[in-house]
């Protein structure tokens, strides 16, 4: 498995049930799951095994749900498999199960650090005042005038380049509305709202990110024992000293996905093995590069299929 890249998935990917079925069957899963309810004083592997939806949907929860059930994950195809990837990488919240899968942050760390990382992205705005909507088919370039144009005084700016054709836009809700109109009249169709609770990964986030840098001071950064590739840079990172201000300047930045697929393809990854909750990432890599191979991994079903 030296050409494989290992993929995390970020907020979107989370349903009741996850994590439940490697947990039931592996011991390492379990551990997971119990470092994570240890780690933050509340007994997340119970919301993720069982939920209510709607509590998993908050964001100060969904967040370290998802890298529990990606390290979970993780440890499981690391016991089974003792695979290492040449790389590794994160759709936003995913990058930090990369940092863990990295060895740069230990999973406690993380676990605690996404929990207050996800409370401050809330709290930067308030409900309904921010949005997200997905604009698809338009080029970045034609994109960027539509969101200059929505604007009129607020922010509205890409947030997310998933794929080709497939491009997040983020902002004030008012503003996100006008790109959406504008971008309809241009002939761009498939434009719709997403149902998320706050407007990652535009300038409005700019608050998040300086509660965040506070709470990482605390946080240890071991060396990388295998390049992260950054949501920021779309490159892989081997110096540790970056970490954090990677991971601060993530929140208010667009995810350059997109990007960081075609940054791995370069550097010879054929196959990519996405760990965590659903197969999101696998579709984005199929789009972006057809001739890779893709994988997940968060089951036994998936995991017999990767054996």
């Amino acid at each position: 498995m030296s050409s494989d890249a290992f993929i995390f998935p970020g907020q979107g990917s989370q349903f009741p049930g996850m994590g439940k079925d490697l947990a039931d069957n592996f011991a390492c899963a379990r551990e997971v799951f119990q470092e994570a309810d240890d780690a933050i004083g509340f007994n997340l592997s119970r919301l993720c095994f069982e939920g209510p939806e709607d509590q998993l949907k908050l964001t100060a929860n969904t967040q370290p749900a998802i890298l529990a059930t990606s390290v979970a994950a993780l440890r499981v195809v690391q016991v089974e498999t003792g695979s290492r990837p040449v790389l590794v990488a994160g759709h936003s919240l995913g990058e930090y199960s990369a940092l863990v899968a990295a060895n740069a942050i230990s999973f406690a760390d993380a676990v605690r650090t996404v929990r207050a990382r996800g409370t401050f992205m809330q709290e930067a705005v308030p409900v309904g005042v921010g949005a997200m909507a997905a604009i698809l088919g338009v080029e970045p370039e034609i994109l960027a005038a539509i969101c200059e144009e929505a604007a009129q005084g607020e922010v509205v700016s890409p947030a997310n380049f998933n794929s080709p054709g497939q491009i997040v836009i983020a902002g004030h809700a008012d503003a996100v509305n006008r790109a959406i109109e504008l971008a309809k009249a241009k002939g761009y169709r498939k434009a719709m709202l997403l149902p998320v609770s706050a407007p990652f990964h535009c300038r409005l986030m700019t608050p998040a990110g300086e509660r965040l840098q506070t709470a990482l001071e605390a946080v240890p950064v071991s060396p990388l024992q295998v390049p992260v590739v950054s949501n920021v840079e779309a490159r892989g990172n081997s110096d540790q000293s970056r970490v954090k201000e990677l991971l601060v300047k993530q929140v208010s930045a667009p995810v350059r996905w997109e990007e960081s697929v075609g940054h791995m393809v370069k550097q010879g990854i054929s196959r990519f093995v996405e760990i965590g909750p659903g197969k999101v990432l696998s579709g984005l890599v199929k789009r972006i590069e057809k001739s890779c191979e893709t994988r997940n991994v968060d089951d036994v079903i998936s995991l017999k299929s990767l054996l």
